[in-house]
């Protein structure tokens, strides 16, 4: 397992860090052309630099949920800390995933152009819950290292 807790430690830096620095963008960034002339460019890197983030991320943490054996457990009654906290964990994850994509759908369908009203306000919505989301599943991860 020991090259995959770096390579998830890594994607997960990056995630974060990405989604933090997202996340002040769009609140400190109040002019609207200022916005305008940012996120057509930086938003299309951003957004393939965290899908493979995302992936290592995906990737790694399925490798050492079957390296520790736990895929097993995840399906049963058994109770633990480490594994209450790792469904808790992964069921932040799946919802984290649907969001993004969502996310990421409508990024794409409305790069350059101009949003509606609905699309806007499902972007900016998913982008907090993105936010706070990945702050949830961090602690969650950092749980459950401690454990282990």
């Amino acid at each position: 397992m020991g090259w995959a807790i770096h390579l998830h430690l890594l994607a997960a830096i990056a995630w974060i860090g990405g989604s933090i620095f997202m996340f002040v963008l769009g609140v400190t960034m109040r002019d609207k052309q200022a916005q305008e002339s940012v996120y057509p460019y930086v938003g299309p890197i951003f957004g393939y630099f965290e899908v493979v983030a995302l992936l290592f991320l995906l990737f790694t943490g399925t490798w050492m949920i079957l390296d520790y054996g736990l895929i097993e457990l995840l399906f049963t009654e058994y109770h633990s800390v480490v594994i209450d906290s790792l469904r808790i964990k992964l069921s932040m994850v799946l919802v984290l995933l649907v969001v993004t994509v969502i996310h990421f759908i409508i990024a794409l369908k409305t790069n350059g152009k101009q949003r509606s009203k609905l699309q806007n306000l499902i972007s900016r919505g998913s982008s907090m819950l993105i936010f706070f989301l990945n702050l949830f599943v961090l602690h969650y991860a950092m749980v459950i290292r401690d454990i282990l």
